[in-house]
């Protein structure tokens, strides 16, 4: 049973009506990392749905959160800015400072600016859920009764904090953050409570008081995160793992919420999606590849099978190169695959089965519609790679695959291949699997062939030139011009490398070469060994 199927099957237990929730501070450019928080949600909403359920899946906008520093695409001028909420100033400009003619204008903010590339990113994606802004909830009053229970029960709040943390919270904490007269939670310390107001003192000495009944502040994260279970009814949520950790946020939220008088959602604790070699994405260091940068390179059910395939609990390396081509091709691969026929055999184990049926799941997991059957191109993300490198025009990769005006490529192919030519031209794109064939061989190198290579070269021209014009035959090929004169193969690849693309190795050589005309291969051969004469 897949992933998703087992958390249906325990939502299940808990009654028929849920609200499966995730949640985003929009403080920097989201990332591939950001899908993971959003798409197991909502893969938890549709496998719930799926198993009969009544399910609200929402995306919480944390909103009302502060800008914490300026990170380093912002200009200085966002100092400012610091512990104000990011649903409250400027976005920035082309130049990373503060856009005022069109938060002026029409309010455009500094969450927006980052929330609606990603809100459209997940569109094409299949995401379609209901949007939640904090900012606002606070302003219209749905924080009001957890914000009161709150600062009434606040010496419970901090032993609950304390105890379950471990760590002691200082003298002036209190369960509300009040927003000083210029709209900042920074430096303002509580000095007393008669609801609905929080005194203060800001950092410069000045006092004010808060009205929590008008959202004039927020409640800190431990206390904000089961506030919102509580008054939106959450029932399921996904989170990352330092929210999962012994002591963490959730499990101060757990306590915290009964006394709001709500019982805890059922957790999903996931982990890291890291870039290869470069570690946990940050938005804030821009060791990010974003949604829309990774849709431009491959289709949707792709990056959503990045999320359905593995589990929560392990963690995910991703680059956008050999790691996304050997993701498409599982896809591809997966979905070519008579699944239902495979897991009817009796004779399967158990362990296999178990294997087919996640399988199974993470593919109808994948597609972007729910109930929709899967988008699979039947054609290997490599030999797409490879007709697109070799081939001058579309029609004739459509040519090589058998199609013509009678027999089209499907939709879902020629976008398979529009995003591939976006790919190979992107800095994304392998380096195993570029192919640069050239039309002129270095003479340093033709100069460094030894009196083997010259001969191999020989035969090359000589098999070549006669032999069937496939991938097989042109393999068998390369490899006996070497044997022929007992010396290894390796020889004869090095020697093609070397006088079709100037380098020693490349990607596999027999597919490509059949993909081209024999005239133009062996004419490349022949100027070559010209040049020893």
């Amino acid at each position: 049973m897949h992933w998703a199927d087992v958390v249906a099957v325990n939502l299940s237990r808990r009654g028929t009506k849920h609200i499966v929730s995730t949640g985003i501070t929009p403080s920097g450019e989201f990332h591939i990392g950001h899908l993971r928080e959003i798409l197991t949600g909502e893969m938890i909403a549709r496998a719930a749905r799926d198993a009969g359920l009544d399910v609200d899946f929402i995306f919480i906008v944390d909103d009302a959160d502060p800008l914490r520093r300026v990170y380093p695409f912002l200009d200085e001028e966002y100092s400012k800015y610091i512990g104000h909420q990011i649903g409250n100033i400027p976005a920035p400009d082309n130049e990373g400072k503060p856009n005022y003619e069109q938060f002026n204008k029409d309010g455009f903010n500094y969450a927006d600016y980052f929330l609606n590339p990603f809100l459209a990113a997940l569109e094409k994606i299949g995401v379609r859920p209901r949007i939640v802004k904090n900012l606002q909830s606070y302003k219209s009053g749905m924080f009001a009764d957890c914000s009161k229970i709150a600062c009434d029960n606040a010496d419970k709040i901090r032993e609950i904090i304390e105890r379950v943390s471990g760590r002691e919270l200082s003298q002036s904490w209190f369960p509300w953050s009040p927003l000083d007269e210029h709209g900042s939670l920074e430096g303002v310390t509580v000095t007393g409570y008669e609801y609905p107001l929080v005194h203060f003192t800001d950092s410069n000495g000045n006092v004010g008081s808060s009205d929590i009944s008008k959202g004039e502040g927020k409640l800190p994260w431990r206390i904000d995160w089961p506030a919102k279970w509580a008054w939106i009814g959450v029932t399921c949520e996904a989170f990352g793992k330092d929210h999962g950790a012994s002591g963490g946020s959730y499990d101060t939220g757990k306590e915290i919420c009964q006394l709001f008088g709500y019982n805890p959602p059922q957790p999903l604790v996931y982990e890291w999606i890291s870039l290869k070699g470069k570690g946990a994405m940050s938005s804030s260091s821009g060791n990010t590849i974003g949604p829309m940068e990774a849709l431009d390179l491959v289709p949707p059910e792709i990056l959503r099978f990045l999320i359905a395939e593995s589990k929560p609990n392990k963690a995910i390396e991703f680059d956008a190169g050999m790691s996304l081509v050997n993701l498409a091709d599982e896809y591809e691969r997966a979905c070519a695959r008579d699944l239902t026929s495979e897991l009817s055999d009796e004779s399967l184990s158990r362990r296999r089965k178990v294997q087919l049926e996640d399988l199974m799941g993470a593919i109808r997991l994948s597609s972007i519609s729910q109930n929709s059957p899967s988008n699979s191109s039947n054609v290997s993300f490599r030999h797409l790679a490879l007709l697109a490198q070799t081939k001058t025009n579309d029609d004739m990769v459509w040519e090589s695959l058998g199609y013509d005006t009678n027999n089209p490529p499907s939709e879902i192919l020629i976008d398979r291949l529009t995003k591939m030519r976006t790919w190979i031209n992107s800095e994304h794109f392998p380096d195993d699997m570029r192919i640069e064939m050239i039309k002129q061989v270095p003479t340093n190198m033709l100069a460094e062939f030894s009196q083997d290579e010259k001969k191999v070269l020989a035969n090359l021209i000589k098999m070549l030139s006669t032999c069937q014009w496939d991938s097989d035959a042109i393999g068998a090929c390369v490899v006996e011009a070497a044997k022929s004169i007992e010396i290894s193969p390796r020889v004869a690849y090095s020697v093609s490398y070397a006088c079709l693309m100037g380098t020693r190795k490349g990607p596999r050589l027999a597919p490509i070469l059949a993909e081209l005309e024999r005239e133009q291969i062996v004419s490349q051969f022949r100027q070559c060994m010209e040049s020893f004469d």
